[in-house]
């Protein structure tokens, strides 16, 4: 009996210095494992600051693996630093102001009125616009300087007219011939018409021309009623 209770209290014994034991081991593994982690993140802050890279908070979070609360609060962390970063570059330019329609005023509309009146007066086209002096050179350029001495003023209106007339009568050619026997730039009919004007009249434009604008000026008084004619029955 003596013996039994002797081996009950050896194998207490045993059992309590076993988990004794077992309880030292475990606190000094999490000791050791505390220890560590600290080291770690006190080392990375301090490479940090030498190299002067980035936020030493930042890198001992980051030191830390497997925490989704530690990467979100970071995550977190960098979004508020770039919002507070863009409130402090913003800054108020100016409102924007909207645009007006200018009205013209009374002194323009009147000039206008009379400038178009006497270009209507002068040349009976009733006010359209005058046209840019032609090539130099060209046949176009023969009658633009020509038309001063018929009395086709100003000469850039009554060339406005003679321009499209002529074109569409002759394409401005010399030798521009019809079947109906017209014939040169104001297409003449007969052609040999243009005799009175230059024995040349055969191949000269200025001769074709001269007699052209003479032409005009005594059966309808000015390039653009020759023109509006041409629009209204075909030819002049």
């Amino acid at each position: 009996m003596a013996d039994g209770r002797t081996a009950l209290s050896q194998h207490r014994r045993r059992a309590h210095a076993k988990r004794r034991g077992r309880g030292r081991i475990s606190f000094l593994l999490v000791t050791t494992i505390t220890a560590v982690v600290a080291i770690a993140a006190g080392v990375l802050v301090a490479r940090t600051r030498e190299g002067g890279g980035t936020d030493p908070t930042a890198a001992a979070v980051a030191a830390i693996p497997g925490s989704r609360s530690a990467a979100l609060l970071e995550q977190e962390r960098q979004q508020m630093i770039l919002e507070d970063s863009a409130a402090k570059t913003l800054s108020l330019v100016g409102s924007p102001k909207l645009a007006t329609r200018p009205t013209p005023s009374s002194g323009s509309s009147s000039s206008g009125s009379s400038s178009s009146g006497s270009s209507s007066s002068s040349t009976g086209g009733g006010g359209t616009p005058n046209a840019p002096p032609p090539n130099p050179g060209t046949a176009q350029a023969i009658a633009f300087n020509l038309l001063p001495s018929f009395g086709f003023t100003p000469a850039s209106a009554a060339f406005n007219c003679l321009d499209p007339l002529w074109n569409q009568e002759s394409g401005w050619r010399w030798n521009a011939e019809n079947a109906s026997g017209a014939y040169g730039i104001p297409q003449a009919l007969p052609g040999s018409k243009m005799a009175s004007a230059g024995a040349d009249w055969q191949t000269n434009p200025r001769t074709q021309i001269i007699w052209g604008l003479g032409y005009i000026k005594n059966t309808y008084g000015t390039p653009c009623n020759a023109w509006a004619h041409e629009q209204a029955d075909g030819w002049y």
